[in-house]
Protein backbone atom coordinates (compact mmCIF):
# COMPACT_ATOMS: atom_id res chain seq x y z
CA UNK A 1 0.00 0.00 0.00
CA UNK A 2 1.27 2.69 -1.45
CA UNK A 3 -0.69 5.74 -0.43
CA UNK A 4 -1.07 8.12 2.34
CA UNK A 5 -0.92 7.23 6.22
CA UNK A 6 -3.71 4.77 7.79
CA UNK A 7 -6.74 6.36 9.33
CA UNK A 8 -9.33 5.38 11.80
CA UNK A 9 -12.71 5.86 11.07
CA UNK A 10 -15.17 6.55 13.18
CA UNK A 11 -17.99 5.85 10.88
CA UNK A 12 -18.91 4.22 7.66
CA UNK A 13 -21.77 4.01 5.32
CA UNK A 14 -22.79 1.14 2.87
CA UNK A 15 -24.44 0.68 0.18
CA UNK A 16 -25.28 -2.55 -1.88
CA UNK A 17 -25.37 -4.66 1.40
CA UNK A 18 -26.69 -7.82 -0.07
CA UNK A 19 -24.46 -8.07 -2.78
CA UNK A 20 -21.37 -10.26 -2.74
CA UNK A 21 -18.70 -7.15 -2.20
CA UNK A 22 -21.08 -5.65 0.25
CA UNK A 23 -21.81 -8.86 2.33
CA UNK A 24 -18.03 -9.21 2.57
CA UNK A 25 -17.59 -5.56 3.32
CA UNK A 26 -20.06 -5.69 6.07
CA UNK A 27 -18.33 -8.80 7.70
CA UNK A 28 -14.80 -6.78 7.82
CA UNK A 29 -15.83 -3.70 8.70
CA UNK A 30 -17.96 -4.93 11.61
CA UNK A 31 -14.45 -6.58 13.09
CA UNK A 32 -12.18 -3.78 12.14
CA UNK A 33 -10.92 -2.39 15.46
CA UNK A 34 -10.57 0.53 13.34
CA UNK A 35 -13.70 1.37 11.94
CA UNK A 36 -16.70 2.74 14.67
CA UNK A 37 -19.51 2.61 13.82
CA UNK A 38 -21.03 0.69 10.31
CA UNK A 39 -24.76 2.16 8.52
CA UNK A 40 -25.46 -0.17 5.72
CA UNK A 41 -28.51 0.83 3.54
CA UNK A 42 -31.09 -1.54 2.48
CA UNK A 43 -34.19 -1.68 0.07
CA UNK A 44 -36.19 -3.88 1.89
CA UNK A 45 -35.63 -6.06 4.78
CA UNK A 46 -32.91 -8.82 4.75
CA UNK A 47 -33.78 -11.45 8.04
CA UNK A 48 -29.93 -13.25 6.94
CA UNK A 49 -27.74 -10.19 8.24
CA UNK A 50 -26.67 -11.12 11.66
CA UNK A 51 -26.70 -9.09 14.40
CA UNK A 52 -23.61 -6.51 15.10
CA UNK A 53 -23.28 -4.02 18.01
CA UNK A 54 -21.71 -1.84 15.56
CA UNK A 55 -23.62 -2.76 12.47
CA UNK A 56 -27.02 -0.17 12.03
CA UNK A 57 -29.36 -1.14 9.36
CA UNK A 58 -31.56 1.56 7.48
CA UNK A 59 -34.72 0.56 5.46
CA UNK A 60 -34.23 3.43 2.52
CA UNK A 61 -36.00 4.56 -0.82
CA UNK A 62 -32.99 4.75 -3.23
CA UNK A 63 -35.00 6.76 -5.69
CA UNK A 64 -35.47 9.29 -2.65
CA UNK A 65 -32.96 9.06 0.30
CA UNK A 66 -33.56 10.32 3.14
CA UNK A 67 -31.20 12.62 5.60
CA UNK A 68 -28.48 9.93 6.47
CA UNK A 69 -26.01 9.97 9.64
CA UNK A 70 -23.10 11.41 10.16
CA UNK A 71 -20.28 9.06 8.29
CA UNK A 72 -16.58 9.58 7.66
CA UNK A 73 -16.35 7.31 4.79
CA UNK A 74 -18.89 5.61 2.33
CA UNK A 75 -18.55 1.82 0.12
CA UNK A 76 -20.74 1.78 -2.49
CA UNK A 77 -21.28 -1.93 -3.75
CA UNK A 78 -24.72 -1.25 -5.97
CA UNK A 79 -25.00 -3.19 -8.84
CA UNK A 80 -26.91 -5.54 -11.16
CA UNK A 81 -27.29 -6.64 -14.98
CA UNK A 82 -29.30 -6.02 -17.75
CA UNK A 83 -30.99 -9.30 -17.43
CA UNK A 84 -31.90 -9.19 -13.53
CA UNK A 85 -33.02 -5.90 -14.37
CA UNK A 86 -35.38 -6.42 -17.24
CA UNK A 87 -34.43 -3.81 -19.60
CA UNK A 88 -31.81 -0.90 -20.16
CA UNK A 89 -33.39 1.28 -18.38
CA UNK A 90 -34.05 -0.40 -15.04
CA UNK A 91 -29.97 -1.15 -15.49
CA UNK A 92 -29.37 1.88 -15.20
CA UNK A 93 -31.34 2.98 -12.56
CA UNK A 94 -29.64 0.85 -10.15
CA UNK A 95 -26.06 1.03 -11.70
CA UNK A 96 -26.22 5.13 -12.37
CA UNK A 97 -28.74 7.12 -10.53
CA UNK A 98 -28.83 4.96 -7.60
CA UNK A 99 -25.05 4.88 -7.30
CA UNK A 100 -24.93 8.89 -7.89
CA UNK A 101 -27.71 9.53 -5.17
CA UNK A 102 -26.31 7.41 -2.67
CA UNK A 103 -22.54 9.36 -3.38
CA UNK A 104 -24.61 12.66 -3.14
CA UNK A 105 -26.76 11.65 0.04
CA UNK A 106 -23.08 10.46 1.77
CA UNK A 107 -21.42 13.72 0.83
CA UNK A 108 -24.22 15.36 2.66
CA UNK A 109 -23.58 13.62 5.39
CA UNK A 110 -20.46 14.28 5.62
CA UNK A 111 -18.13 11.75 3.83
CA UNK A 112 -14.71 12.72 3.22
CA UNK A 113 -14.36 9.45 0.93
CA UNK A 114 -16.13 7.50 -1.10
CA UNK A 115 -15.09 4.07 -2.57
CA UNK A 116 -17.09 2.89 -5.39
CA UNK A 117 -17.12 -0.62 -7.25
CA UNK A 118 -17.15 -0.30 -10.88
CA UNK A 119 -15.78 -2.65 -13.69
CA UNK A 120 -13.35 -3.62 -15.70
CA UNK A 121 -13.61 -1.83 -19.05
CA UNK A 122 -15.88 0.99 -17.88
CA UNK A 123 -15.97 3.76 -19.75
CA UNK A 124 -17.92 6.65 -20.70
CA UNK A 125 -16.77 7.22 -24.59
CA UNK A 126 -17.96 2.83 -24.51
CA UNK A 127 -20.12 1.78 -27.65
CA UNK A 128 -21.02 -1.45 -25.21
CA UNK A 129 -24.07 0.18 -23.10
CA UNK A 130 -22.77 -1.78 -19.45
CA UNK A 131 -19.23 -0.25 -19.85
CA UNK A 132 -20.57 3.31 -20.88
CA UNK A 133 -23.48 3.68 -17.78
CA UNK A 134 -20.27 2.32 -15.68
CA UNK A 135 -18.15 5.24 -17.02
CA UNK A 136 -20.85 7.74 -17.06
CA UNK A 137 -21.18 7.05 -13.41
CA UNK A 138 -17.45 7.04 -12.39
CA UNK A 139 -17.30 10.40 -13.69
CA UNK A 140 -21.02 11.79 -12.04
CA UNK A 141 -19.57 10.25 -8.88
CA UNK A 142 -16.15 12.78 -9.51
CA UNK A 143 -18.02 15.77 -9.51
CA UNK A 144 -19.59 15.47 -6.04
CA UNK A 145 -16.15 16.94 -4.55
CA UNK A 146 -15.36 13.90 -2.55
CA UNK A 147 -11.75 14.58 -1.00
CA UNK A 148 -10.73 11.37 -1.75
CA UNK A 149 -13.03 9.38 -4.25
CA UNK A 150 -11.48 5.77 -5.12
CA UNK A 151 -13.17 3.81 -8.16
CA UNK A 152 -12.70 -0.16 -8.24
CA UNK A 153 -12.69 -1.88 -11.83
CA UNK A 154 -12.38 -5.85 -10.88
CA UNK A 155 -12.48 -8.16 -13.33
CA UNK A 156 -15.42 -11.33 -12.82
CA UNK A 157 -16.84 -11.22 -9.09
CA UNK A 158 -16.59 -14.55 -7.75
CA UNK A 159 -18.48 -15.91 -5.02
CA UNK A 160 -21.48 -17.70 -3.36
CA UNK A 161 -24.61 -15.67 -4.85
CA UNK A 162 -27.57 -18.56 -3.64
CA UNK A 163 -26.09 -17.52 0.23
CA UNK A 164 -27.35 -14.06 -0.61
CA UNK A 165 -30.56 -14.85 -1.77
CA UNK A 166 -29.83 -13.75 -5.06
CA UNK A 167 -30.68 -15.40 -8.88
CA UNK A 168 -28.31 -17.48 -10.62
CA UNK A 169 -26.24 -15.34 -13.11
CA UNK A 170 -26.18 -17.99 -15.64
CA UNK A 171 -23.42 -15.60 -17.81
CA UNK A 172 -21.17 -15.41 -14.99
CA UNK A 173 -22.11 -19.43 -13.89
CA UNK A 174 -20.39 -20.34 -17.07
CA UNK A 175 -17.80 -17.98 -17.49
CA UNK A 176 -16.32 -18.75 -13.67
CA UNK A 177 -16.56 -22.52 -14.95
CA UNK A 178 -14.77 -21.72 -17.64
CA UNK A 179 -12.13 -19.56 -16.41
CA UNK A 180 -11.25 -20.67 -12.79
CA UNK A 181 -9.51 -23.72 -14.11
CA UNK A 182 -7.13 -20.82 -15.65
CA UNK A 183 -6.89 -18.68 -12.92
CA UNK A 184 -3.36 -19.78 -12.58
CA UNK A 185 -1.81 -18.53 -15.83
CA UNK A 186 -4.22 -15.58 -16.34
CA UNK A 187 -2.89 -12.43 -16.01
CA UNK A 188 -4.05 -10.48 -12.49
CA UNK A 189 -6.02 -7.88 -14.66
CA UNK A 190 -8.44 -9.70 -16.25
CA UNK A 191 -8.03 -13.50 -13.71
CA UNK A 192 -11.53 -13.69 -11.82
CA UNK A 193 -11.61 -12.02 -8.69
CA UNK A 194 -13.12 -13.16 -5.01
CA UNK A 195 -15.74 -10.14 -3.73
CA UNK A 196 -13.94 -10.65 -0.47
CA UNK A 197 -10.62 -9.76 -2.19
CA UNK A 198 -12.13 -6.64 -3.78
CA UNK A 199 -13.93 -5.41 0.06
CA UNK A 200 -10.45 -5.77 1.47
CA UNK A 201 -9.05 -3.61 -1.24
CA UNK A 202 -11.99 -1.48 -0.88
CA UNK A 203 -11.26 -0.45 2.65
CA UNK A 204 -7.57 -0.72 2.37
CA UNK A 205 -7.72 2.13 -0.53
CA UNK A 206 -9.48 4.31 1.93
CA UNK A 207 -7.50 3.91 5.22
CA UNK A 208 -4.60 4.55 3.12
CA UNK A 209 -5.61 6.76 0.08
CA UNK A 210 -4.48 10.88 -0.41
CA UNK A 211 -6.49 12.72 -1.43
CA UNK A 212 -8.21 13.07 -5.54
CA UNK A 213 -9.24 10.13 -7.69
CA UNK A 214 -7.77 6.90 -7.24
CA UNK A 215 -8.83 4.21 -10.02
CA UNK A 216 -7.43 0.45 -9.03
CA UNK A 217 -7.67 -2.02 -12.10
CA UNK A 218 -8.70 -5.30 -11.31
CA UNK A 219 -4.45 -6.10 -10.96
CA UNK A 220 -4.45 -3.24 -8.23
CA UNK A 221 -7.01 -5.21 -6.28
CA UNK A 222 -5.18 -8.27 -6.60
CA UNK A 223 -2.63 -6.91 -4.92
CA UNK A 224 -4.65 -4.92 -2.53
CA UNK A 225 -6.59 -6.94 -1.68
CA UNK A 226 -4.66 -10.06 -0.43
Amino acid sequence: MTAGSERSIASVLVAGTTGLVGRALISLLETDPAVGLVHALLRRAAVDVPHHPKLHLHLVDFHALPALPPVDAAFCGLGTTIKIAGSKDAFREVDFDHVVSVAKAAHAAGAKCFAVVSALGANAQSAVFYNRVKGEMEAAVARIGFDCLVILRPSLLIGDRSGLGQPTRPGEWLAQRVLEPLAPVLPAAVRPIPAATVARAMIRAVRHTKPGVRVIESAGLWALGR
